[in-house]
């Protein structure tokens, strides 16, 4: 997942992304992502790009919050640096007058090693189920995604699926951004199951 407001982990990077952010709805978990998930676990799979232009990953955790909430939350920039450490700012550069696309200027920082990445990109957003994203321009220029949001115990709890791809900035190995999925998708979920849950009392 925005004054309204980042998409929590733009960065915070499985089927092709291109089929996959066709797709309006989540794959059906397998057995070992639904222990995971109902045990209050992320869910995740990262991996190198098959075509060998980056990294996908696709996760999934189950928040007890409304969709409404979760949705607040991911959309909301004023929370992008607390719930992802490697944004560090997010803007809304425009909106369309229906408030179903806005483009969006983030800049996050992956490692005091590399410096500080700035990428625009265009989310169009169905209320309450579905932000679809892609890059538009900046130092990341390909990347293409999705976020889903399915109701859970009749609209009292959520559960959200989180697919991204994205190609390596600066000629980066492909292994690099692959990395940053699985290490920061899994920290910007539980920090979106804190923050909705919290919004939500």
């Amino acid at each position: 997942m925005l004054g309204r407001a980042s998409v929590v982990a733009f960065l915070v990077l499985a089927a092709p992304a291109a089929a996959m952010a066709r797709d309006n709805r989540a794959q059906e978990p397998n057995p070992d992502w639904l222990h995971k998930i109902e045990s209050g676990e992320v869910a995740l799979e990262a991996h190198t790009d098959p075509s060998g232009r980056g990294g996908q990953v696709r996760a999934m955790i189950d928040i007890a919050a409304p969709p409404e909430t979760v949705w607040a939350a991911i959309l909301d920039c004023d929370r992008a640096a607390r719930m992802t450490p490697s944004v560090k700012s997010c803007r809304v550069l425009s909106r369309d007058a229906g408030d179903r696309v806005e483009l969006r200027e983030h800049v996050v920082k992956w490692s005091f090693l590399l410096p500080a990445l700035h990428s625009t990109s265009r989310l169009t957003l169905e209320p309450y189920r579905r932000i679809t994203f892609r890059c538009e321009a900046g130092d990341i220029k390909d990347c293409e995604g999705q976020w889903l949001l399915e109701p859970r115990e009749g609209g009292k709890a959520t559960r959200v699926t989180y697919e991204n791809r994205a190609t390596a900035p600066f000629g980066l190995p492909n292994g690099v951004t692959t990395m940053a999925m699985r290490r920061d998708v899994p920290a910007a979920l539980r920090a979106l199951r804190r923050e909705s849950v919290a919004a939500a009392r």
